[in-house]
């Protein structure tokens, strides 16, 4: 029997479907979960903080949607699995991973210890491989899913004090090309979100720099920080119907950054 339900609802419900969303407990992860909820999703939470995953979780359940708290330290591979495990059994099913949680140390290349870069690459890389290979197996089974990446502009923007986090965030933007491409058949679609210069906890220590805010505001055309809300639009195309075509792909939101400059209003703001 067709599905007589509307177009809109069709292709952009999540009604029935959960997703895991690592780091969801502040900053872009906050506002991806309660976008989520609003579109009828069952949300688990993961995050590190007992009090601010709880927090998010009573978010989610005010707009009358699930939410499972799930915390996990993301260092090691073992308690990646688990994580995908526990969420599965959690939620009943896995339709929908979004891998947002990261953390960066600035400091100069000749400055970055070993345990620096162990500590940057284990987050921001090796978790989402892990994740991302115990969620298959699951989304097999269901006939499919949707694996969302959230990489950084520093895929294609190279700035100092940054050089193990931009690396991280530039493999994923390969690691999406190949996982779309031998799970295609599985009907997984695999994305990556590219945000550019956002406001979020992480980058707190920039924006309230002056000098730091200043030079980022004259380089970006629409001259302000993205707020993470403004992500969610497109992180819910990218987990919907609407986007069964759509994988691969590296999808940036920046405010204009990388499409170019200003002779004239560039260093005024």
């Amino acid at each position: 029997m067709a599905n007589s339900a509307p177009l809109l609802q069709r292709l952009f419900s999540l009604e029935g479907k959960s997703v895991l969303i690592t780091g969801a407990s502040g900053g872009i992860g906050g506002a991806l979960a309660k976008g989520f909820a609003e579109a009828g999703a069952t949300v688990g939470v993961h995050g590190r903080d007992h009090e601010r995953i709880a927090a998010t979780c009573r978010e989610i359940e005010a707009v009358g949607a699930k939410a499972v708290p799930l915390t996990a330290d993301l260092g090691s591979v073992s308690a990646c699995r688990d994580l995908i495990g526990d969420a599965h059994a959690q939620m009943g099913r896995l339709d929908i991973l979004i891998n947002n949680a990261a953390t960066n140390r600035r400091k100069p290349i000749t400055a970055v210890t070993e345990e620096d870069y162990e500590f940057v690459y284990a987050t921001n890389q090796r978790a989402i491989y892990f994740l991302s290979q115990a969620a298959y197996p699951f989304m097999k089974a269901g006939g499919g899913g949707k694996i969302i990446h959230v990489a950084s502009i520093n895929v294609f923007y190279a700035l100092d004090t940054v050089s193990v986090y931009g690396m991280t965030k530039g493999a994923i933007a390969q690691l999406t090309k190949v996982q779309a491409v031998e799970w295609a058949p599985d009907n997984i679609q695999v994305n990556c979100i590219t945000p550019g210069f956002i406001r979020t906890p992480l980058s707190k220590p920039i924006w309230d720099d002056p000098r730091k805010a200043s030079w980022l505001r004259a380089r970006i055309p629409q001259r302000r920080p993205a707020e993470p809300e403004e992500l969610v639009g497109l992180a819910l195309l990218l987990a919907s119907q609407a986007s069964s075509y759509i994988t691969g792909q590296n999808i940036v939101i920046d405010g204009g950054v990388l499409a170019g400059g200003s002779w004239d209003r560039d260093g005024d703001w």
